[in-house]
């Protein structure tokens, strides 16, 4: 083989390097940001689901975790058989202080404001049970002649499933008052 020829084979061997490294980089590019949009792709009930589960690990608390999405909220339940300590967790305050820190959790991640809704050992019905008792008292008052009833100061979830069981009961109501003092009125339908 002359100088020419052995030049042009070094030259498409070198080209032919170049290529396949371009490709490898290419392909490592790719794997790079499928790594990434695999971390980007966690949505906040994946996020709040580690963060919960963290949490009761460090508790030493037993519980399964169930998430759900409805109407574009998260809803994440921690759930225990009868012989668990989730109980350890489940009133109210408690649930309200862990959801909020879920939430803040969720959107150190995601830097999106969370909406989720956390419910341990069935917390969540049974407010809405004591929801359901103080709409009842209400209406009881509007009944009695009263013409509008106040509930006391509660979250926008909360507020808004007293919204729904007034309805459900026939009522008209509204949230009045700012921050945390920011309550349900409740009167009757007008014609």
């Amino acid at each position: 083989m002359d100088a020419s020829g052995a030049d042009a084979t070094a030259d498409a061997s070198a080209a032919s390097e170049l290529v396949q490294d371009s490709e490898d980089d290419q392909l490592e590019d790719a794997e790079s940001d499928e790594d990434e949009s695999d971390e980007d792709d966690r949505d906040e009930g994946d996020i709040a689901a580690d963060y919960i589960e963290e949490l009761l690990d460090i508790a030493d608390v037993d519980g399964d975790l169930e998430i759900d999405v409805t109407g574009g909220r998260t809803y994440v339940s921690v759930t225990a058989g009868e012989n668990s300590n989730l109980s350890k967790l489940s009133s109210g305050q408690v649930v309200d202080a862990l959801q909020q820190l879920t939430r803040l959790a969720v959107q150190a991640e995601t830097g999106e404001f969370s909406r989720l809704i956390l419910d341990v050992g069935g917390s969540r019905d049974a407010r809405k049970r004591e929801l359901e008792a103080l709409v009842d008292r209400a209406v009881e008052r509007i009944v009695d002649g009263a013409a509008s009833a106040a509930l006391p100061p509660m979250s926008s979830y909360e507020r808004k499933i007293v919204h729904d069981i007034a309805a459900d009961r026939g009522y008209h109501s509204e949230s009045e008052g700012e921050g945390r003092d920011r309550h349900t009125v409740l009167r009757a339908q007008t014609a």
